[in-house]
């Protein structure tokens, strides 16, 4: 998607957020804390993951709801029983998806000989856009979770404080259920030099960008890590032995799915001839309204005033959408159907469009079809997705074959079909664009993404045996707590209070007993080194933060 256009809506931008002289100290805090809390996270066993886990999902799901509603109120994009459903999906929903898999255990393939002991990224920075919020921060949790990473959330100005809240509600359910202090922060009060800050940072391990092609460009950029995305425009082929009303239905749900907020929904619909006025009649059955030749060239005059798309109609809608551009049209529509003759730079109708906008094309064969579809992800889009609606497993064989782009949904609607929330793809807020995107990743991300894998290879000679691994582990076994985070002495005494989690700074209780020990020397060497760096910085020393 193109959250470069959400980025111009009215509210905060990033833009309009002026420098604070405390964001490089701020992310040296952070990153501080969060690389202290993925080398404790790193060392719990399976089983005290998974109770971290489950403690994170029962709170996501709990607030799924509430989340909804403050998502929308704060940016005015998409439908609260829509987002509702993302909150869950990208809860309870992934950490389903993954109830059979293990990302914390050592594997071992004795005919190979070879041990796979899982080693975490570390810290996570991940980038959450505006138009999917809660269900981003949610998703990119659990993942890093998952995979013993600590995380840094750095939310979209325009959707702050419902992120920032919810990361907060995740973060406690985390640490009550055993995760170390600081596993899971987020960034209150986002500015361009604090963000800066932490995606140059080298404790940043790798950063996860969704967003539009700004944020992901800026994270390749950074010298870390990046797992980016590209943006979408996703053409939907109805060959003539579909089931035209049900393709109908799926379409026009999809596109109205939270109000077009997902950068998997349609962008343009492409139809064979044979079918076309027959399809018409659905798409009107199903809630769309067909507009006129005047009244499609109102809504591309609305939507892509001065040739470029307006953020002010993000999530808006289509009802909305009509009114503002004169049209009158039933309550009960729920997408703008605009039609044009022929897939080129010039149409708008054919570009991305996160709003209930469809364009719709007539093609006289499913080679032409295909044609079609390959023309609207050359004007943006490629390596993104594609839906197909036929019964022909051989037409559909040949689109996705032919179309670039990494996943294509089949007789489902594109908004939850790629996105794998209504199939079996990785279910994900994240989806990679792979080379032709200009993406590091071309799968929906997973967690295993957050992670790589040391392997010890033995002599591959069968003279030579191989020890036995059976019941060992390296990681140690913990009912417990883990130790709080550390932290001064001084510090301590004047808050006599626990950390709140997810934020920046974090102390310990003054009912806890000290004690003197390596670590302590550590970290009185640690802090050390961080005043020195302070004092280098402000007498004017290196100030890359």
């Amino acid at each position: 998607m193109s959250e470069t256009t959400a980025l111009g809506a009215p509210g905060p931008t990033w833009a309009e957020l002026e420098p604070e002289p405390t964001d490089v100290p701020q992310a040296r805090a952070m990153l501080e804390r969060a690389e202290w809390a993925s080398r404790a996270f790193r060392t719990l066993d399976k089983a005290a993951v998974d109770r971290i886990l489950e403690a994170v999902a029962v709170a996501a799901v709990q607030h799924a709801q509430e989340y909804a509603e403050r998502a929308v109120a704060e940016t005015g994009f998409g439908v609260v029983e829509h987002k509702r459903l993302k909150n869950e999906a990208c809860s309870r929903g992934v950490l389903d998806h993954y109830a059979g898999s293990d990302f914390v255990t050592p594997r071992v393939d004795p005919d190979a000989k070879i041990v796979e002991v899982p080693r975490p990224a570390g810290v996570v920075l991940a980038l959450t856009p505006s138009t999917n919020p809660v269900a981003t921060v949610y998703f990119k949790v659990l993942l890093s979770l998952m995979t013993r990473n600590a995380v840094v959330v750095s939310p979209h100005p325009m959707a702050k404080r419902v992120c920032a809240d919810a990361a907060r509600t995740l973060a406690a359910a985390a640490e009550a259920a055993g995760a170390p202090a600081g596993v899971v922060q987020v960034v209150t009060e986002p500015t361009i030099p604090l963000i800066d800050a932490l995606m140059t940072d080298e404790r940043t391990s790798v950063i996860v960008a969704t967003g539009g092609n700004a944020v992901v460009r800026a994270a390749y950029r950074s010298g870390n890590p990046a797992l980016g995305v590209g943006p979408g425009n996703v053409p939907a082929f109805v060959d003539a032995t579909a089931d035209l009303r049900a393709a109908a239905q799926r379409i026009v749900d999809s596109k109205s799915f939270d109000n077009s907020c997902l950068c998997t929904n349609e962008s343009v619909v492409i139809v064979e001839e044979s079918v076309a006025d027959a399809f018409g009649r659905a798409l009107r059955s199903a809630g769309a309204y067909l507009l006129d030749a005047d009244q499609a060239q109102r809504l591309r005059e609305l939507v892509f005033p001065h040739d470029r798309f307006t953020p002010a109609v993000v999530g808006r809608p289509a009802t909305w959408l009509a009114e503002q551009a004169g049209i009158q049209v039933p309550h009960s529509t729920k997408v703008l159907v605009g039609e044009f003759d022929q897939v080129v730079p010039e149409e708008v109708l054919a570009r991305e469009k996160l709003t209930p906008l469809l364009g719709l094309v007539r093609v006289p064969s499913v080679a032409a079809g295909i044609k079609a579809a390959r023309a609207v992800l050359r004007i943006s889009g490629a390596g993104h997705s594609a839906a197909v609606h036929s019964t022909d497993p051989g037409t559909v064989l040949a689109f996705g074959a032919a179309c670039n782009v990494l996943r294509v949904s089949v007789n489902v609607g594109n908004s939850l079909g790629g996105s794998g929330i209504s199939t079996n793809l990785a279910p994900t807020m994240t989806i990679g664009t792979g080379y032709a995107g200009g993406s590091s990743v071309g799968e929906n991300l997973r967690p295993d993404h957050l992670l790589n894998w040391v392997r010890l290879a033995y002599n591959a000679d069968p003279q030579v045996a191989m020890g036995d691994f059976a019941e060992l582990t390296p990681w140690r076994v913990s009912p417990g707590l883990v130790p709080p985070y550390p932290v001064a002495s001084n510090a301590r005494a004047e808050t006599g209070r626990r950390h709140e989690p997810g934020a920046v700074v974090s102390t310990s209780s003054t009912d806890e007993a000290p004690c003197s020990t390596d670590a302590d020397g550590d970290l009185r060497e640690e802090l050390r080194r961080i005043i020195v760096e302070e004092l280098h910085d402000l007498i004017g020393g290196d100030r890359r933060g």
